[in-house]
């Protein structure tokens, strides 16, 4: 799913500027009901890319090494299922299997409690937070769960973020 900010389409861009008020940006982004946003797992901001980045010779990550991690985090996961029927990856888990396979520590809780509480955050929003920040642990190699990848699960709730700021 994809969404501008505003209704012309130039909230948050650097290159151009937008003409909605306060109260048309709200409006719009209130069409966004919170139950559907419940069930979106990572909503982001992509902010518009200046020519100077577009145009610059510096790679990034080779598209080789992405795929090995991922590969290598979809095998952590295949043996973390199998002995469990039709669950495969992260995304399948369901409440129970959230619980036991998405532990946090104390400090990993409390900071999921601080942004379920100011962010006024659903249950199911808290689950899918623990499952994205499960799939992060997997993907750095990492067999617990830590609160840096909470905070990062917790950042690709933009919209859940922008919500409660603007609302």
């Amino acid at each position: 799913m994809a969404t501008q900010g505003c209704p012309c389409g130039n909230y948050g861009n650097p290159n151009a500027t937008c003409s909605c008020n306060q109260m048309q940006i709200q409006r719009y982004m209130s069409k966004i009901s919170g139950p559907l946003l419940d069930r979106i797992d990572i909503h982001v901001e992509v902010p518009a890319v200046k020519y100077a980045e577009l145009s610059s010779k510096k790679s990034g990550e080779p598209s080789s090494a992405v795929r090995a991690r991922v590969e290598k985090a979809r095998e952590i996961q295949r043996e973390r299922f199998k002995a469990r029927k039709g669950l495969f990856k992260n995304a399948d888990m369901q409440s129970k299997e959230i619980r036991e396979f998405c532990r946090a520590d104390k400090a990993g809780e409390d900071l999921l409690k601080q942004a379920i509480t100011k962010l006024g955050l659903s249950a199911r929003a808290y689950d899918r937070i623990l499952k994205v920040a499960r799939t992060i642990a997997d993907l750095s190699g990492s067999v617990d769960i830590m609160p840096e990848h909470i905070a990062e699960a917790i950042q690709y709730r933009s919209l859940d973020r922008q919500l409660y700021l603007e609302g």
